[in-house]
């Protein structure tokens, strides 16, 4: 993440809709800018605004300086009507309130929803919203419309979070909207008790949708860089538990490793994209992540 980018991720900041669309812009903007400007762009990291003109396209829609500078002919990907729906379901449990360097997990997601239904916003697409817990379920349709990405900021600050991940939630099929091509993207951070993560989301995949799982962990779950012994307290269950932090350290990341190497093996089988985000990483990634995605449905 570059360092305007952390200087601007404030609660303060986050929590106010003309804030949040002010991070969403600049962090976009830097992104596309940094690709604009490489010389070289890598494997994976190319935003294709064009894309091969195919026999029964509109000629009008064809790119006559691509052309004059090539050779080929391209169509502007922007131009063309897509009807995709994005979604963006929203684990809102109690253990999103986990904070490092005062930017909770909820926080970095607010961030990362704004900076991903901005670029959507400006490809026409339609954006909603759903964020729940076993306590209150947040949702806003989805809808093209320009006022409506505020909306959609203004929602997501309202999410609380609170409770646990409902065990038994019924059906899935609230998040579908059967008549358009649907990008949904389920982030958590997979903090379970008995698979309810696990079965939501291979409930929410159906052979007409995409299903994409943002796995959010900070870094000292991650490294686990704590010393003497300290008192661990579970968010959702208010248990305490006083551990060795150096004896335990080799034991939690095994563990750790095995549990994120089981959940991204069971989802990819099931054929629902993985991508793991720390709170201390590149934002721009994840727009990698999501531009891919989104081209590869258009």
């Amino acid at each position: 993440m570059k360092q305007y980018d952390h200087q601007l991720l404030k609660p303060e900041l986050i929590r106010s809709v003309s804030g949040l669309a002010l991070i969403a812009k600049v962090v976009v903007d830097g992104y596309l800018s940094g690709l604009n400007h490489s010389r070289r762009v890598g494997a994976g990291m190319e935003f294709s605004q064009f894309r091969n003109y195919e026999v029964g396209d509109d000629l009008r829609l064809l790119d006559w300086k691509m052309l004059a500078r090539s050779g080929r002919y391209y169509i502007k990907q922007s131009e063309i009507e897509t009807n995709i729906t994005i979604k963006f379901v929203v684990d809102a449990s109690a253990s999103m309130m986990h904070t490092e360097n005062e930017l909770s997990k909820m926080d970095y997601v607010r961030v990362l929803i704004a900076a991903m239904a901005y670029i959507s916003q400006n490809q026409g697409d339609a954006i909603g919203l759903f964020a729940l817990n076993n306590d209150e379920l947040y949702s806003l349709a989805s809808k093209v419309q320009r006022q409506h990405f505020n909306q959609l900021l203004s929602t997501l600050i309202k999410i609380e979070s609170k409770g646990k991940w409902p065990e038994k939630l019924k059906e899935a099929g609230i998040f579908h909207d059967r008549g358009h091509k649907e990008l949904i993207f389920f982030i958590t951070d997979f903090y379970e008790h008995n698979d309810e993560l696990s079965n939501f989301v291979q409930r929410l995949k159906t052979n007409r949708n995409e299903v994409v799982v943002l796995h959010i962990m900070g870094k000292n779950e991650m490294d686990f860089d704590y010393e003497g012994t300290l008192t661990f307290e579970d968010l959702e269950t208010g248990a305490k538990r006083k551990v060795d932090t150096k004896n335990a350290k080799n034991y939690y990341l095994e563990s750790l490793q095995t549990h994120i190497s089981t959940v991204q093996t069971t989802l990819l089988s099931k054929n629902i994209g993985y991508h793991l985000f720390r709170l201390d990483g590149p934002i721009g990634y994840a727009l990698q992540q999501f531009i891919k995605m989104r081209n590869r449905i258009a």
